[in-house]
């Protein structure tokens, strides 16, 4: 078996096919893209994903692309190991419902603060120049523009309504597991893993005001729960590449200063990002 994952740090997509590979036990060859330095753009990448998104998973040379697919590829490709998918009929809708929340309603909300707070400082590290070449080698046109609206700073209206959305699925999840241990009943499915990769294990750094275990107890002792699972901890521990200095940044409160080392950029809404 030849199984290889290329994947950047674990967190959000690339956390979310980590986990179950070792949840399962799968032995799979790690391959590392430095998305900070546009390796996903590079021409051998783009081989193996058109988009330049990661991660990408090949197995015996055959490549499978987006996470939720990667996932159930996994569960198909490997029925002999930890099952992450329920087994019956109306089991697997509940989990699949879930992922299409996730995927539809969740990430791309969570993903913009991610964006303003982290991405927005590798942009700013590039010289103008620097920086239009890079983005002009973007396959995708809407990539290409959230990578120059991260680095002249989103829209606060947008930033806003995007805490907003997240405080619905905070909101949706806490029900949830009212009635259930796991998002999908009570079964670890991908559902879980899914929604703790896209937003749980994210959401205090960057929903300071929504992100307070006494307002989401559930919540949080679901996301310790999975926190300890030996797959999920194995996957959590593997290397994160980030620059120490944005590492820095980010885990400053959020509209603190965040000064960083390298050339500002030279556009006037860049600045003021």
């Amino acid at each position: 078996m030849d199984l290889i994952l290329y994947h950047a740090e674990p967190i959000a997509n690339s956390a979310k096919s980590l986990i179950p590979l070792h949840e399962k036990g799968l032995t799979f060859e790690s391959r590392y893209v430095n998305l900070g330095k546009f390796e996903q753009h590079e021409p051998w990448f783009l081989a193996l994903n058109p988009d330049g998104q990661v991660p990408v998973l090949v197995h015996d040379g055959a490549v499978v692309r987006h996470t939720t697919v990667i996932n159930e590829y996994l569960e198909d490709a490997f029925p002999d190991t930890p099952p992450l998918r329920p087994a019956d009929p109306l089991g697997k809708a509940r989990m699949r419902d879930w992922n299409k929340f996730v995927d539809e309603q969740v990430m791309n909300h969570v993903s913009i603060h991610g964006w303003n707070r982290r991405v927005a400082l590798l942009a700013r590290q590039y010289e103008d120049a620097e920086f239009d070449r890079l983005v002009a080698r973007i396959p995708l046109l809407e990539q290409r523009e959230k990578w120059k609206t991260a680095r002249a700073g989103f829209d606060p209206k947008e930033l806003a309504n995007a805490e907003r959305k997240v405080r619905i699925a905070v909101d949706k999840a806490e029900a949830q597991l009212s009635e259930s241990p796991w998002l999908a009943g009570e079964m670890f499915t991908l559902a879980d893993i899914n929604f703790f990769s896209h937003c749980a294990m994210m959401l205090t750094r960057l929903f300071p005001e929504i992100g307070k275990p006494e307002l989401y107890p559930r919540l949080y002792a679901w996301a310790d729960r999975i926190r300890a699972r030996p797959g999920a901890a194995a996957a959590l521990a593997m290397p994160d590449h980030t620059d120490p200095a944005i590492t820095a940044a980010v885990e400053k409160p959020r509209g603190a200063a965040a000064p960083l080392p390298g050339p500002p950029p030279q556009r006037g809404e860049g600045a003021s990002g």
